[in-house]
């Protein structure tokens, strides 16, 4: 590990959340364990770690992968949530309100550790979904695919901090569509067991379908 490099976040909110099993956007694709990570503008200091990361990563970059020479533009995987999409110019989902946005994946063959907020594994997979609150560790590095050049940002461990409301697309709780009081157990059913129906959200990084 490299530590310039590497950075364990604040309190964030997870999205499009895929740690217990690799996945791909489009048929094809390779499939990797990805979360897409929102970071609040509050917390200055998990960005500060960030962006030194980056610029870490960027020399690494000139020294190991581009031919000594820093690229004019270098494409880095943060984005403003307030802003839009680069993918499509669409403004980004509004739990990216107010958040710096990035996704972290890491490769099949390298399954992320994914433990409460004790440190213990979570092996109950409901428990973790797109919405919940926690920590993530990420490393950012140099990449160069043909002409492509850029900044890339790879998953490590995950620990749960907190719930929150489930995100991407999830049907209303009965308490929501009727107007009625439902137990807490079935709410946290509802919220935690909302996989089926999020196949219709849309990436908020990429803009492809989810």
């Amino acid at each position: 590990m490299n530590e310039l490099t590497n950075v364990t976040t604040g309190e964030v909110r997870l999205s499009y959340v895929h740690l217990f099993k690799p996945y791909a956007y489009q048929p094809g694709q390779e499939e990797k364990y990805q979360v897409t990570v929102l970071v609040p503008k509050t917390d200055t200091d998990t960005m500060g770690r960030i962006n030194a990361a980056i610029e870490a990563a960027k020399q690494r970059g000139i020294s190991e992968k581009w031919n000594g020479q820093c690229p004019p533009i270098v494409p880095v995987p943060v984005y403003d949530g307030d802003g839009v999409r680069p993918s499509d110019g669409m403004a980004f989902g509004p739990e990216c309100k107010g958040h710096w946005v990035f996704t972290a994946s890491a490769k099949a063959d390298y399954p992320p550790e994914i433990v409460d907020k004790t440190g213990n594994p979570i092996i109950n997979q409901s428990e973790v979904y797109s919405g919940m609150y926690g920590r993530v560790n990420v490393s950012f590095y140099p990449y160069a695919f043909g002409s492509k050049k850029g900044i890339g940002c790879g998953l490590g461990p995950v620990q749960k901090l907190r719930d929150g409301d489930s995100l991407g697309g999830s049907a209303p709780s009965a308490a929501q569509a009727f107007g009625t009081p439902v137990p807490q157990q079935a709410q946290y059913g509802q919220q935690a067991g909302y996989a089926a129906p999020q196949q219709a959200a849309i990436n908020p990084i990429t803009g492809m379908p989810y």
